[in-house]
C-alpha cells in the first residue's frame, strides 16, 4: 500500500506541475518528434472521453472508482499508483475548475490523431495496462 500512495502521490504532483507549467499565457503550441506529439491548449468540459455525463455524477463515479483501484492495486501497486494518482488529478481539475485542461495531442498517429489528453490521462492508461499484466500474471500462478 505504501508504493501504490507514494506513486500516486509523484503521479498526482506531476500532473498538477505540468498543468500549471502549460497553462500559461505566453505558452504556443508546438510540435515534437517529427509532428507525431503536439502540444495544445483544450479544456474539456465533458467527461472521460468526451462523455456528456453530468459533472455531479462524473464526480461521484471517479471518486468510487478510485477507491475500488485501491484494492486492486494489490495485483500490481506501481500500477495502482498510476492511476490513483491519475484519476485524483483529473478529479481535483474538475471540482477546482468544472472541466479538465487537456494538452497532449498525436496528430500523426493513427486513431489517436482526434484526441487531445493530458499527462493523467496518460498514467491512467499505462496504469491499467499494468493492472491487466499483474492480474493476468497472477492468474497464471495459481
Amino acid at each position: 500500500m505504501l508504493v501504490t500512495l507514494s506513486i500516486a502521490a509523484l503521479t498526482f504532483s506531476a500532473c498538477t506541475a505540468a498543468r500549471w507549467y502549460l497553462n500559461r499565457s505566453s505558452r504556443r503550441e508546438e510540435d515534437f518528434f517529427g509532428g507525431r506529439v503536439r502540444l495544445t491548449e483544450l479544456w474539456n468540459d465533458a467527461g472521460p472521453f468526451g462523455l456528456p455525463v453530468g459533472r455531479r455524477l462524473w464526480m461521484v463515479l471517479a471518486a468510487s472508482a478510485l477507491g475500488e483501484i485501491l484494492r486492486l492495486s494489490r495485483w500490481n501497486p506501481a500500477a495502482g499508483g498510476l492511476i490513483f494518482g491519475g484519476g485524483a488529478s483529473n478529479l481535483w481539475e474538475n471540482f477546482r475548475h468544472g472541466r479538465a485542461y487537456d494538452y497532449l495531442e498525436f496528430p500523426k498517429v493513427p486513431r489517436l490523431n482526434r484526441y487531445v489528453c493530458n499527462l493523467a490521462d496518460v498514467a491512467i492508461l499505462f496504469g491499467g495496462i499494468g493492472i491487466i499484466i499483474g492480474a493476468a500474471r497472477r492468474g497464471r500462478r495459481k
